[in-house]
């Protein structure tokens, strides 16, 4: 029987301790987010972005899903019970970030016109909660 790794608490501080991992968990919030929102929002490369992703993958706090040629990926709150509450707060305090409401609206005006910004065809990010405009 394979033994269950323990929780990597290093690890998950150093994913919280970069800007862009932080920009993107902030985009993410409640929703799963295709990695092109990301490239676009962020204007950063493909494999900058992906990058950090893996990042986040590996420290447990975001998983992903193929659908087709798109990759979705959505926060998923560790099993460690503290790095749960810390993840929250930190969420909860970036959103009184300015840098940070200035990506959720970039975000939310390229889900509703993906053409607008190079995102022709891309899979509007699949909100857990509610819509984000009306149009969505």
């Amino acid at each position: 029987m394979a033994r269950k790794a323990e929780f990597d608490m290093e690890q998950f501080f150093q994913a919280l301790g970069d800007r862009t991992r932080l920009r993107l968990l902030n985009l993410m919030g409640e929703q799963e987010v295709c990695v092109c929102y990301f490239v676009e929002i962020l204007d950063a490369p493909q494999p900058k972005i992906s990058r950090h992703l893996a990042y986040l993958r590996k420290a447990g706090i975001v998983s992903a899903r193929r659908e087709g040629k798109w990759m979705h990926y959505r926060i998923v709150m560790p099993a460690h019970i503290g790095a749960t509450q810390i993840l929250k707060q930190t969420l909860a305090s970036l959103k009184e970030e300015k840098t940070m409401q200035v990506d959720k609206a970039r975000l939310s005006k390229a889900c509703c016109s993906p053409a607008k910004y190079a995102l022709d065809g891309a899979p509007i990010p699949a909100s857990i909660s509610e819509p984000c405009c009306e149009t969505c």
